[in-house]
C-alpha cells in the first residue's frame, strides 16, 4: 500500500476521506467505494489499463484484509488502517485500548475531558485527550503534529462544524459499541425474565460493584436507556434526565441509585439480594 500513498499525513488522509466519503455519512461505501478502488488502481499502477474486472479483484482483497466489521463498507479507522503508514496513522490510538464497549466507561472519559462542563468538548480538550492517549501508547509527539492531529479529528468528526464534539461525535471517535439496553425487552417478559435481565442490566452498570449506581454509572445507565428513544442525546439533555432520574428512583437521597431503587424505578417486584 506504501507505494500508493507514500509520505501520506493527517491532512492527506483527511483530504482522501472527505473526498470519497461524499454524502458525509461516515463511511465510504457503495460507489464511493468503487471510486475509491478505481483511485487506488491508478496510483498502484498507472501504466496499466483499468478495468471494472481489476477494479473490483483489487476491492475484493484489501476489503477481506481491512473490512474488520465485514459489513462492505469502509469505516474511518478501517481507512486509515489501509492507506496511512503505521507513524502517521493517529487513529491507531484509539485501537490499542481495550475496547469501548461500556457507557460507563465512555463516560468517565467525557467527564474528565469536558474539563469546563460546558457539554462539549472544545479543539483544546480534545487535544488534551490525544496528548494523554499518545502518552499511555508511549509515543512521542511534538506539539505541531498533536494540533495536526487534533485539527484532522475535528474535521472529520464535528458533524455540524461548530467547533465542538458533542456525545455522538465522541462516540464515533471511541467506537462504543451497540447500546446494551438494546438486548433486552423489559415490557414483553414474565416476572422471572425480568429479575433476570434487571440483574444483568445492574451488574452491567455497576462498574464499581458496590452495589449502588454513582456518577458516571449513572451517566451511562441514563445515555442508555435514553437512547433507546432518543439516539443524539446531547450532554446537556443527559444532565438534565439525570436529574429527573435521581429525583424519581433515589429514595434516600444519597446521589446514589441503589439496587432496590432501580428496582422500583423499572417496575421490578421480586426480593433483591
Amino acid at each position: 500500500m506504501d507505494s500508493a500513498f507514500d509520505n501520506l499525513d493527517a491532512a492527506g488522509f483527511l483530504e482522501i476521506w472527505q473526498h470519497f466519503d461524499a454524502d458525509d455519512n461516515g463511511y465510504i461505501e457503495g460507489k464511493e467505494l468503487d471510486d475509491f478502488f478505481q483511485h487506488m488502481m491508478k496510483r498502484l499502477g498507472p501504466q496499466e489499463k483499468v478495468t471494472e474486472e481489476r477494479v473490483q479483484k483489487l476491492k475484493q482483497r484489501f476489503m477481506s484484509a481491512y473490512d474488520v466489521t465485514a459489513d462492505g463498507k469502509l469505516q474511518i479507522q478501517e481507512l486509515a488502517n489501509m492507506i496511512l503508514p503505521e507513524d502517521e496513522n493517529f487513529l491507531l490510538i484509539f485501537r490499542r485500548e481495550a475496547p469501548l464497549d461500556n457507557s460507563v466507561d465512555f463516560m468517565k472519559i467525557w467527564r474528565k475531558y469536558d474539563v469546563d462542563s460546558s457539554g462539549y468538548i472544545s479543539a483544546k480538550e480534545l487535544k488534551a485527550f490525544l496528548k494523554d492517549l499518545f502518552q499511555k501508547d508511549g509515543k512521542e509527539v511534538s506539539s505541531e503534529k498533536l494540533e495536526e492531529y487534533t485539527d484532522t479529528m475535528m474535521k472529520i468528526f464535528d458533524k455540524n462544524k461548530d467547533g465542538c464534539l458533542d456525545l455522538n461525535d465522541l462516540a464515533r471517535i471511541l467506537a462504543l459499541e451497540e447500546n446494551f439496553l438494546l438486548q433486552f425487552k423489559m415490557d414483553a417478559c414474565t416476572n422471572d425474565e425480568r429479575k433476570r435481565d434487571f440483574q444483568k442490566i445492574f451488574d452491567h452498570y455497576d462498574v464499581s460493584k458496590t452495589g449502588a449506581l454513582e456518577g458516571p454509572e449513572v451517566d451511562g445507565f441514563v445515555k442508555d436507556m435514553m437512547g433507546l428513544v432518543r439516539p443524539n442525546l446531547t450532554s446537556p439533555e443527559l444532565d438534565k434526565l439525570k436529574g429527573i432520574l435521581l429525583r424519581h428512583c433515589d429514595c434516600n437521597k444519597d446521589g446514589k441509585i441503589q439496587k432496590n431503587e432501580l428496582a422500583l424505578c423499572l417496575g421490578v417486584k421480586p426480593k433483591l439480594g
